[in-house]
């Protein structure tokens, strides 16, 4: 299958490119809204899915079809069948765009069932599109690619360049004054801090070295979806944001982790552990990142993940490949500091991405160390399903090629409820208030997206 590439000559930005055609069906946009040119070149719009792939429950449905089935072997047939050769250089032309939930980890582990489910949305959700607009940052150029699967390959370009060349672009904030919302968690602060005690006590007791213990907040919204996402993307820019505009709900992420990329054979994950908050002066800015660059818990919290990393990497990749080449490297985002590590290998010809995601999942910074005994204790501690927050979002590239994020950072809304889930890594260091303040650190820019008027 070859696909056909074109240029177009355009000012627009990724954004509004996007808001042009946000009323399409199944709009995906993965916006690296912080533009970086190694975390965030390329930001990937797609719409119209000439196929859909949900799972949940041991049940796959790809085209309103219904069947009992493993969700990674069916996604490998997908693949492989619209096999395409990629020689532009684009990282992405056609293929699955979609997402993994964390719930996913009770069809690959024996975990228990304990936490109460109170979203009930497909625990995999992948469109697969045979036309992709691509908008490099790096070049500042726009592309348009069409496998012609769907329809003729000239009329789906067509289409896309006299849209992008004659729409008007109205983005306009809602205008008005901040306004008072109350975000709801299971937790309240003191049984946070003291279930952060219980994990120390599973860590004292040998079960575990780290545990990822997190919590959701809810609230009712009366905004739409893409009023709150122009905020958030405004607020809190990332490399590997997106809004998924999908049947029944949306998923809004300014994630900064990567999960895994995978590009011909070559795999990168880049988890982050450690975070401070940004400081509202430049001296406090300056001691809160040389706090966590100088922070022995943050740096043995990060030791610990990148160790899982390598371990899950080995599993699909050609033996002595897999590498650390980057550690402790600090990150800076409008409201937090991270560290984060760089792994690298080269993966086995025998396996493809699916493989290597299924390997690899769900990613160790979210989870703890041992990953198994984690993920029980997460289910045993945690009041409610997890459902798209710490798992993944990203694309399945018809030429083999994958990026998948860490959803940290995100919202989801369905029916005008919103989901935000935050959390922490714990240890034996932990200082259980610092925990629960960390939560709510990292929530900061998700709660102003939605309470702040522009």
């Amino acid at each position: 299958m070859e696909p056909l590439i074109v240029e177009i000559d355009t000012k627009r930005s990724a954004y509004e490119i996007f808001s042009i055609f946000n009323h399409e069906e199944e709009v995906v946009f993965f916006d690296s809204s912080l533009e970086d040119e190694r975390l965030g070149q390329y930001s990937f719009l797609a719409f119209n899915p000439f196929l859909t792939f949900r799972y949940k429950d041991g049940e796959v449905i790809i085209n309103n079809n219904a069947f009992q089935g493993d969700i990674f072997e069916e996604l490998n047939k997908i693949t492989n069948e619209y096999q395409v050769v990629n020689k532009s250089g684009l990282p992405f032309i056609g293929g699955g765009m979609g997402y993994f939930s964390y719930d996913l980890v009770r069809d690959l582990e024996k975990i228990p069932n304990l936490s109460q489910e109170t979203l009930n949305i497909p625990t995999c959700y992948f469109n697969f599109y045979d036309t992709v607009i691509i908008y490099d940052h790096k070049q500042g150029k726009v592309f348009a690619s069409a496998l012609g699967i769907k329809e003729v390959k000239e009329k789906s370009i067509t289409y896309i360049i006299h849209k992008i060349m004659t729409d008007l672009v109205n983005t306009p904030f809602e205008k008005g004054l901040s306004k008072e919302i109350a975000f709801h968690s299971k937790f309240t602060k003191e049984s946070y801090i003291d279930t952060v005690e219980k994990v120390r006590q599973y860590i004292k007791n040998g079960d575990v070295y780290i545990t990822n213990l997190t919590h959701t907040f809810t609230t009712d919204i009366d905004e739409a979806p893409l009023t709150i996402y122009k905020k958030l993307r405004t607020i809190n820019p990332a490399p590997f944001s997106a809004i998924m505009q999908l049947d029944g709900f949306n998923i809004l992420s300014s994630s900064p982790e990567r999960f895994l990329k995978i590009t011909n054979g070559h795999v990168e994950t880049r988890p982050i552990k450690g975070t401070r908050p940004r400081g509202k002066t430049i001296e406090e800015d300056e001691r809160n990142k040389e706090a966590l660059l100088n922070s022995e818990k943050d740096k043995s919290e990060l030791l610990m993940i990148v160790d899982l990393e390598r371990n899950d990497l080995s599993k699909v990749c050609r033996p002595y490949t897999v590498k650390v080449e980057g550690l402790f490297e600090l990150e800076a985002y409008a409201t937090v500091y991270h560290l984060a590590a760089t792994i690298k290998g080269q993966l086995k010809d025998s396996c493809t991405a699916v493989d290597c995601i299924k390997a690899c999942f769900p990613g160790g910074s979210i989870t703890g160390t041992p990953k198994i005994r984690s993920m029980q204790i997460i289910e045993e501690l945690e009041p409610t399903r997890r459902n798209i927050y710490t798992g993944c979002i990203g694309y399945l590239g018809f030429d083999g090629n994958a990026d998948m994020n860490i959803v940290i950072r995100t919202i989801v809304e369905k029916d005008g409820q919103v989901f935000i889930g935050v959390g922490g890594g714990v240890t034996w260091e932990s200082d259980c208030l610092e925990e629960y303040q960390e939560t709510l650190d990292k929530a900061s820019a998700l709660f102003a997206s939605i309470t702040q008027k522009i």
